[in-house]
């Protein structure tokens, strides 16, 4: 709303102060610092309110020290988040780009899946809340949505060299073949590719171009790469959202994680989006990218504003509302920002917590197979309740469970847990632009 004010002004006054609107670095620092505000003062009637209609946390009693006290705490605070985002956008984004469409529907989109998925729990009183196959649906129907919005746009494209001297460059060279669109940019010297080329590590160029795995396809290995690409893109979602939801047990964890990756996701987003400093670091430039720094600002605000309250001990919980949400979010915006492939390493502990509850459970149905009583590989899972136990697990029949990992022999504080994989996510993003000058 005030960027489109702004520029009608500034087309029809001379007014010192209007072209603001036209810098990045402007716009995203309002969005944070507005955000942040939000967060704070917002929150704090969306808390009361929650607190006054009795939405309350339903709590399981797995046997963590402190668990049971946190029982009514209001949850569903993922409106806070999801408010806290979409008005500095609505107010200071470019709603008429591509990219902050797209963030902005994967926001409501996602928003709307965790918010059902609370109200089952909260007002119908059922612990599972939405069922998990209605969550996939969800998951698998935004992949698709971005997926084939980033194939068909003609505003996403990604910006390259028109030499053919290297890796990256040898990609480009077999999309143009198979017929992908490229058309000259306005700097010399450059071709705009409409084609699923993505960042890799460990490569000289950082591009890898999905057609390249579907030449065997022929005339169709353009149609080929991008089928593979919005495969990935399905999974990623499915999988970051469901891990982020995951992370979400201990208080703070889950907002500090996110906030801590959408920063390195929004430095990423910076310079991809700057010809300039993509061009001077020799990575991929993606034209109007760039407005989704203004979105990774809001974001980031929103998070910290909500840690305010969400911080140990917990005034709030985010729910799915807020959980499913965050998940998804990221993993959508390294999508666009083409870097979904570094996703691995720096959501790592999104990832960990979803394959300790995958192996956990495969353990266990193996073991009771074979021995007749199942085993554990961790005391509890997801992973961070693990370190939370004290103790080994007791079973269905009253005995101890056999554990495989019994390190801590102690349970750990909570508030020493997540501070402990706060610093476990910097050094992930820390690695993750490492891997890049690796090569």
């Amino acid at each position: 709303m005030f960027y489109y004010l702004f520029q009608c002004l500034s087309d029809k006054t001379d007014l010192p102060g209007l072209r603001l609107m036209d810098y990045i670095t402007f716009r995203s620092g309002i969005a944070l610092v507005l955000s942040l505000f939000i967060a704070i003062v917002i929150g704090r009637r969306i808390i009361d309110r929650l607190q006054l209609m009795q939405v309350g946390e339903i709590v399981r009693d797995l046997g963590l020290e402190g668990q049971m006290k946190k029982s009514g705490t209001p949850t569903m605070g993922g409106i806070i988040i999801i408010l806290s985002i979409l008005i500095p956008c609505l107010l200071f984004g470019n709603l008429s780009n591509v990219y902050m469409v797209l963030m902005v529907v994967s926001t409501l989109w996602l928003g709307s899946l965790g918010f059902l998925d609370d109200y089952i729990k909260v007002h119908r009183h059922d612990k599972d809340g939405l069922k998990g196959k209605f969550k996939i649906v969800g998951q698998v129907g935004l992949g698709l949505i971005v997926g084939l919005t980033m194939m068909m746009s003609p505003d996403i494209v990604s910006r390259h060299t028109a030499e053919t001297t290297d890796t990256g460059s040898a990609a480009i060279t077999q999309t143009v073949t198979v017929d992908e669109t490229a058309e000259p940019a306005a700097a010399s010297g450059h071709v705009d590719i409409k084609a699923p080329i993505t960042t890799i590590p460990f490569v000289k160029s950082h591009n890898f171009n999905y057609t390249s795995l579907t030449r065997a396809l022929g005339p169709a290995a353009a149609l080929g790469g991008w089928i593979l690409f919005i495969i990935v893109v399905i999974f990623l979602v499915t999988a970051t959202s469901n891990g982020a939801n995951l992370t979400d047990g201990l208080d703070g964890l889950a907002t500090g994680t996110s906030a801590i990756i959408g920063t390195a996701l929004a430095i990423m987003a910076y310079l991809g989006g700057n010809v300039i400093y993509s061009t001077y670091l020799n990575i991929m430039y993606l034209p109007g990218s760039e407005e989704l720094v203004v979105y990774m600002a809001a974001f980031i605000g929103a998070l910290i504003g909500f840690l305010w309250y969400n911080a140990y001990p917990a005034q709030v919980f985010m729910g799915d509302t807020g959980s499913l949400t965050l998940g998804g979010i990221i993993a959508v915006f390294a999508v666009l920002i083409r870097k979904e492939l570094l996703l691995p390493v720096l959501c790592a502990i999104f990832y960990f917590e979803d394959l300790s509850v995958v192996l956990q459970v495969a353990y266990f149905k193996l073991t009771k197979r074979r021995y007749g009583k199942g085993r554990r590989i961790f005391k509890m899972t997801p992973l961070h309740h693990h370190f939370q136990k004290e103790g080994n697990p007791v079973g269905a029949d009253g005995q101890p469970c056999e554990v495989l990992l019994k390190r801590p022999a102690h349970a750990i504080p909570e508030s020493k847990i997540v501070l402990r994989f706060w610093i476990i996510c910097i050094i992930l993003a820390v690695i993750t632009f490492v891997t890049l000058k690796i090569r």
